[in-house]
């Protein structure tokens, strides 16, 4: 490459992780302005009296920790069923030949598909019929139907991709069916493994529509009905909402910061292999 293609090619990179990263730059401005400064026109680009308020508002007069607690046990547990379920569901489609495989895979993305709208009904009224409805079993039910269907069908994919002669090895040596999916497919299947638990994590992390609707009591609502919270019939409190919004992006980042390569590995193998 020619040093005028490196430098389009660095430059329209550096203008996509502007164009990217501006909207978390300004949310981390915003949360240390003042209430006052925040409505000014023209905007100001740098807070000139910064200030932690905004912070201690959320953490100290507000029940967003409460909802933080809510968010990292009901993430952590949905994604924790719907990895299991996934992995399980997953191998039996990769590895076992049976009537009808074909149409269930399809059923499953079928599942993805369809719109929120048409699901939340049921939903509701499965949940009340269980008395489910506002606790934390309900909401990680809940999210593991929701992010299930993806979840089996990218970690298909990537079992697939694992040759079966290392499994047929491994049994042909005395392993169980059990033994070979625990020490030779799940260790290969890494990526793919944390490719799905960062998407579960995530969507369930941002989930909105099914909290509001299935979680109306404070001691099981999440951070994103909580951020709605500092909204009044008459005025918003921005700097908050700003300062509650950087808390609940720490998690998802460090998440992706630390799982980045597997995550991106296992995204591709995912969308590549079949």
């Amino acid at each position: 490459m020619t040093a005028r293609g490196r430098i389009a090619t660095y430059g329209a990179a550096g203008l996509v992780v502007v164009v990217c990263l501006f909207p978390f730059l300004w949310m981390i401005i915003s949360s240390i302005k003042v209430l006052t400064e925040l409505y000014t026109i023209p905007p100001t680009w740098i807070p000139e009296a910064p200030t932690l308020g905004n912070y201690a508002t959320v953490l100290f007069d507000s029940n967003i920790p409460r909802y933080f607690l809510n968010s990292v046990v009901i993430s952590v547990g949905s994604t924790g069923l719907a990895l299991i379920l996934a992995i399980f569901a997953s191998y039996g489609f990769a590895r076992f030949q049976f009537r009808g495989k074909t149409y269930y895979q399809s059923f499953i993305l079928v599942g993805q598909l369809l719109p929120t709208a048409a699901i939340i009904v049921p939903l509701f009224i499965t949940l009340r019929y269980l008395d489910l409805v506002n606790t934390y079993l309900g909401l990680i039910l809940v999210y593991m139907i929701v992010t299930l269907p993806l979840s089996v069908w990218m970690l298909t994919s990537y079992f697939k991709a694992i040759p079966r002669e290392l499994e047929e090895a491994a049994i042909i040596d005395g392993a169980s069916r059990l033994g070979v999916l625990f020490r030779i497919t799940l260790p290969l299947s890494l990526p793919g493994l944390v490719a799905v638990m960062v998407y579960a994590f995530v969507t369930t992390w941002n989930e909105f529509i099914f909290a509001l609707c299935f979680a109306t009591d404070s001691s099981v609502k999440t951070l994103p009905i909580g951020l709605a919270e500092f909204t009044t019939e008459f005025n918003t409190d921005w700097g908050a909402v700003m300062a509650a919004s950087v808390i609940m992006t720490v998690p998802i980042a460090i998440l992706f910061l630390s799982m980045q390569k597997y995550f991106v590995g296992g995204m591709m193998a995912g969308a590549t292999k079949g």
